[in-house]
């Protein structure tokens, strides 16, 4: 296996984990589950739940641009669209998970909750370094070697 296609294989990966992740983590919770579940857990639901839902289908929409980027990935290719996308997505939830977890803004949440949260902090973070080093600064690098 080539040098790029060990670092394409590695991006396929982490688009692979980020979708199913993200899909039975977040997406599918936010979206279906009934409104009085979420608020037994310590979520903000609001009235309606409208927000939480839309949140959902926000989440779900990411994981569509990262399904591109597998592909492409899968293709050889590195799809810049979702990597940068992913970058600023995960880069951003992480900034703002660590922010919220550490101020106590979790603190209602029930206890697994919170380490669902720590967890895609964790998780958000390893996603935007492995997008950063395996999409961005490998493309740059592919790039700077073929001119």
């Amino acid at each position: 296996m080539t040098r790029k296609e060990h670092i394409v294989n590695i991006l396929a990966q982490v688009f692979i984990a980020k979708i199913f992740v993200t899909v039975a983590l977040w997406c599918l919770p936010l979206i279906f589950l009934p409104l009085s579940m979420l608020q037994s857990f310590g979520l903000p639901t609001g009235s309606d739940g409208m927000f939480l839902r839309m949140l959902g289908w926000a989440y779900l929409s990411l994981c569509v641009g990262y399904a591109y980027g597998l592909r492409e990935a899968l293709h050889g290719r590195v799809a810049m669209g979702p990597v940068i996308t992913g970058i600023v997505s995960n880069g951003g939830a992480c900034i703002l998970l660590v922010w919220f977890g550490m101020t106590g803004a979790w603190d209602a949440w029930h206890s697994w909750v919170q380490i669902i949260g720590w967890a895609s902090a964790i998780g958000t973070a390893a996603v935007t370094l492995q997008l950063i080093f395996f999409g961005l600064l490998a493309d740059r690098r592919r790039a700077s070697t073929t001119v």
